[in-house]
């Protein structure tokens, strides 16, 4: 009995053991996923298909026919006139007088960033395209429908396209032609009587001129209402002792207040465009 006490504590565990009920065994069933759920994977996905780049093969060689060296004179005509055609459309369009226009009365009105030069050049584009149309026409008509079409070769696809081209240059110039004279006179030709009598090269540097004056002109014009202004707000400056506050600053809203309430935006365009159609 005397070793009794020793064993008690082994004795106790031992009848716990058997006594007290078992663990629950978890299940080894898959609990399935609730609803609204995706059921996970462990599989490694498939790598994506690499894109497939084109080979471009670009040879040179010698011509074997007359035909692809007529090719090649057409293609090389044709990067040719993608590279000038920024300064045609500047300056063989009206592109170049509206675009100055523009920028005078933006001056005229003192503003600095409004409205961006971005969109001074977007509203001169469309105004182009509005007013060049029938000239573009034409020259699709006559031009580029042709050649696409086999119809006729790439020197009668360039008289095609230079011919209106002349005609709107030429009909710019009808009620001023001292450029046409003067460029004539320089180069030693002969006074010219009609359209035929004046070549290419002489009409666009002539129209280029007729441009640039008209566009001054036009600006001189816009520049007088506004000058007015800056002078009547200069003088009441001066006359109540604020000679340090700049007149720009008060003069600028009076000239948006004059340049909205006639409208300024609606009647320059229109005045525009028929500067155009009236020949300058």
């Amino acid at each position: 009995m005397k070793y009794l006490p020793a064993r008690l504590p082994s004795l106790v565990f031992i009848i716990l053991f058997f006594l007290l009920p078992s663990a629950p065994v978890f299940s080894q069933t898959a609990v399935p996923f609730p609803g609204m759920s995706s059921p996970g994977t462990q599989a490694i996905p498939d790598p994506p298909t690499p894109p497939i780049i084109p080979f471009v093969d670009l040879t040179v060689r010698n011509p074997e026919t007359g035909r692809e060296v007529a090719f090649s004179l057409q293609l090389l005509l044709l990067l040719t006139v993608l590279s000038l055609a920024p300064s045609i459309i500047i300056l063989m369009t009206s592109f170049l007088r509206i675009s100055i226009v523009l920028d005078f009365i933006k001056r005229a009105l003192s503003l600095q960033q409004v409205p961006p030069n971005q969109v001074i050049l977007g509203i001169s584009l469309f105004l182009t395209i509005f007013i060049m149309w029938p000239t573009f026409d034409a020259i699709y008509q006559d031009s580029l429908r042709p050649l696409a079409d086999g119809q006729i070769s790439v020197e009668e696809a360039y008289r095609g396209a230079e011919a209106p081209l002349r005609i709107f240059m030429y009909s710019q110039m009808q009620r001023s032609p001292e450029n046409i004279r003067l460029f004539m006179s320089m180069r030693g030709l002969d006074t010219p009587e009609t359209l035929a009598d004046v070549p290419t090269y002489v009409l666009i540097p002539a129209f280029i001129l007729n441009e640039l004056k008209i566009a001054f002109r036009i600006g001189i014009l816009l520049f007088i209402p506004f000058i007015i202004i800056d002078m009547v707000v200069a003088s009441a400056l001066m006359s109540m002792g604020m000679m340090m506050l700049p007149p720009v600053m008060i003069s600028m809203p009076f000239k948006l207040i004059l340049f909205i309430l006639v409208d300024g935006w609606s009647l320059l365009t229109s005045q525009l465009v028929q500067s155009f159609h009236l020949g300058g």
